[in-house]
């Protein structure tokens, strides 16, 4: 990138921008095949893209991102049921994401291995709201990749990936998974009943594999603000109403794994600077 021209320059960047955000509507699209199939042990591959209610194939036009769901008025083709407003969601949200993702890293290894954890995260939050769960799919092998990812950067320079540290990557995939895991036992202790699922301790394990034990801390402040408001104001919202999601009221319980994916995507994009802004800050009170 170096080598070439600013003009020339300039139209690598505009290229791969308009790749990156087609790329990303490409695979939200596949991410919601896998909010279907994976809570109900489907597979993934096969069959290939149907209709959720008439079960019938969806032809390759009627499969472009976004684009589709728009032409068809959001309904089936063939049985005219409506189409959830989840599936352009999730495509638009993956491709603004990948487009973002290539915004800040550019051409280096850390852009398609933070496109992947940005996919991963879409996933776990559309999964969480709709089935109260987090794959082990994701986080089982996202917690090895953050380590692995930390020893790449510590070898080769230059990567753009934010962690070149493994141990700081080890102290933050125990830090993440202990500070959930602590405050569900407290959870238990005081009010007698969990405060976390074990998923949300193995997804915050996972983005402290990739963040290190800062990315922890912030992430969990951040998600704890984001769960606080938007959590209030759903109860409010909801109060006096009767609205059961299987066995759980919403009023008392929500999934608290979109509020972490929040919080990491928060750190992802500009978490060095909150961190850089907020010990300034400390640093100009403390001489004070």
């Amino acid at each position: 990138m170096d080598a070439l021209d600013p003009a020339s320059q300039e139209t690598f960047n505009v290229l791969f921008s308009v790749v990156s955000f087609v790329l990303g509507g490409m695979i939200g699209s596949f991410l919601n095949v896998c909010v279907h199939r994976m809570p109900q042990g489907l597979s993934v591959v096969k069959p290939r893209s149907r209709c959720p209610k008439c079960e019938n194939p969806l032809a390759w036009y009627d499969n472009i991102p976004v684009l589709s769901w728009l032409i068809l008025g959001a309904k089936c083709r063939h049985c005219k049921e409506p189409i959830s407003w989840q599936y352009p969601l999730v495509e638009a949200i993956t491709a603004t994401l990948f487009y973002l993702v290539y915004l800040k890293f550019e051409f280096t290894i850390a852009t398609p291995i933070y496109m992947l954890l940005v996919a991963s995260l879409v996933l776990v939050t559309f999964i969480d709201l709709t089935d109260w769960t987090i794959p082990n799919e994701v986080t089982f092998p996202g917690m090895p990749l953050g380590l692995v990812c930390a020893v790449i950067a510590m070898v080769f320079p230059n990567t753009g990936l934010m962690l070149d540290d493994p141990l700081m990557a080890i102290i933050g995939l125990f830090l993440g998974g202990g500070v959930l895991y602590g405050l569900d036992m407290i959870s238990l202790l005081v009010l007698k009943k969990r405060g976390m699922g074990f998923g949300d301790v193995k997804l915050l394990a996972m983005l402290g594999a990739f963040f290190g034990p800062w990315g922890v801390l912030l992430i969990v402040v951040i998600s704890s603000f984001f769960g606080s408001v938007i959590g209030l104001g759903l109860i409010v919202a909801n109060k006096g109403k009767q609205t059961d999601v299987g066995e759980k009221n919403i009023g008392h319980y929500l999934p608290f794994g979109p509020y972490i994916v929040l919080g990491g995507l928060t750190f992802l994009f500009v978490g060095p600077q909150i961190i850089e802004l907020y010990l300034g800050y400390v640093g100009v009170n403390a001489a004070r």
